[in-house]
């Protein structure tokens, strides 16, 4: 089938090419026969760690022709199963050779190379799904919201929890003012569970790179440095050249269900701190405060995100606000004139009313999102059927909310950087009114050779 062949069939299969890409490739009521030609082409950059399930569930719902990564042996043992798809170590040039080729792109790469990655595919009019954080700093997030909004392409950021019923039901009953006027929102996290500092503070000695390690192109648009155990293949979350820290890491997740549901934008002020703060590694315990306007509220709503533990403790919310409950794990609670949501996940997904005796018999409103309940799976499912129907907002987790997720959830680690300053965020104009010093904080500059 040729190129325009395709177009025009996916143009033509908005809806009825919907059963094509359900879980298992063909569905079993349809002809057993398609040609692969009919099924979307996909590359996927990163296929180790969480871009193994990634590339998998990719592989249910069309045709994996590219894979990608810098370690050899992951890429290897993914192509065993994939085993016509084009191996490649750089994205750069795997989308230069191969653009005319591939419909979409999964990243599953570490933080630092998300944004690198996604734009270009984007702008080729790739549609991206990409792992959460969506980016590295703030700027690359902003960056990555406009560039699909330009290409017009469908996208999705993989914070799974967003294709949860949990997450949605409780997004309906807080939007239907079950909980009243929205005072505050506490989010919590166990994080780090990697080494960053108060043990790691500086960098490992350097050591000969393996062989099947392309460390250069680990490394991306990160300032260079010699190879080292301790980056790859997991532990590159608490270095601040590579990862986000705890932060970047879980508040995509955790802070998803009241972002979305209180129709959160730009916060206004950011204040943050931490414990002690080196060069290399994020902090070994830390506190932001963000305060926003929401239409669920006539007074600014407080946010307040909690992370690590402080002389062994972890660091929490108040134990009142609980209401006799046991704090979970990682976990948000949102608190209203009227009563509080407490979830006590990662992704929203569960729910306890509180006071419990003042909802008794407590019925849900009426929905007004649509259900996946797929989790994983079900993002990429819904990230599909939008490139099917071109439109990106099908996929609820797209670049357009994701971006402006993650651009807030960044500006609390330039918060921390810039601890106990209370930093005044103007987010239309994309700079501290108050600070030029945490205006720099919000992008870095990147090693020859890459760019967005």
């Amino acid at each position: 089938m040729s190129d325009l062949g395709r177009r025009e069939f996916l143009q033509a299969s908005g809806v009825a090419g919907v059963g094509f890409f359900v879980a298992g490739g063909v569905r079993g009521d349809e002809k057993k026969d398609e040609k692969a030609s009919d099924r979307l082409r996909i590359a996927c950059v990163g296929v180790g760690g969480k871009g193994s399930s990634d590339t998998d569930q990719a592989g249910r719902h069309g045709d994996v022709v590219a894979l990608c990564d810098i370690d050899d042996n992951t890429l290897g043992k993914k192509a065993e199963k994939f085993t016509k798809a084009k191996k490649y170590n750089d994205f750069r040039k795997m989308l230069d050779e191969m653009g005319k080729s591939i419909d979409a792109v999964v990243v599953s790469t570490p933080d630092h190379t998300h944004a690198p990655a996604s734009v270009m595919a984007m702008k080729m009019g790739k549609h991206v799904y990409c792992q959460k954080p969506l980016t590295h700093d703030v700027h690359e997030a902003r960056v990555m919201r406009e560039t699909a909004q330009k290409y017009k392409v469908c996208t999705q950021m993989g914070n799974q929890g967003t294709a949860g019923d949990g997450l949605r039901s409780s997004v309906e009953i807080i939007q239907a003012g079950a909980l009243g006027e929205i005072k505050e929102v506490h989010v919590w996290t166990n994080r780090p569970i990697w080494p960053q500092a108060p043990k790691v503070t500086k960098r490992p000695e350097p050591a000969e790179c393996p062989k099947h390690v392309h460390w250069d192109l680990f490394l991306g648009p990160a300032p260079e440095r010699p190879y080292a155990p301790g980056y790859h293949p997991f532990n590159w979350r608490g270095w601040v050249d590579f990862g986000t820290g705890a932060l970047g890491d879980m508040a995509c997740h955790t802070a998803n269900m009241p972002f979305m549901a209180l129709k959160l934008k730009y916060p206004t002020t950011i204040l943050g701190e931490s414990g002690e703060l080196n060069p290399e590694t994020y902090p070994g315990w830390a506190k932001v405060v963000y305060e926003f306007s929401s239409p669920l509220s006539s007074a600014p709503v407080k946010l307040t995100w909690y992370e690590g533990r402080k002389d062994g403790k972890l660091v929490l919310p108040p134990e009142e606000l609980l209401q006799g409950n046991k704090f979970s794990g990682s976990g948000c609670l949102v608190v209203g004139t009227k009563g509080t949501l407490y979830s006590s996940d990662d992704y929203g997904s569960s729910r306890k009313l509180l006071p419990v005796k003042d909802f008794d018999g407590f019925k849900a409103p009426e929905k007004t999102l649509p259900r996946n309940g797929k989790g994983d799976d079900g993002q990429k499912e819904e990230w599909i059927r939008a490139i099917l129907k071109k439109d990106p907002k099908i996929a609820l987790s797209n670049f357009a909310y994701a971006g402006l997720l993650t651009e807030t959830v960044l500006l609390g680690n330039v918060a921390i950087r810039r601890g106990g300053e209370k930093l005044e965020w103007d987010g239309e104009g994309f700079k501290f009114k108050n600070s030029s010093e945490a205006t720099k904080l919000l992008s870095r500059e990147y090693r020859t050779g890459w760019k967005l």
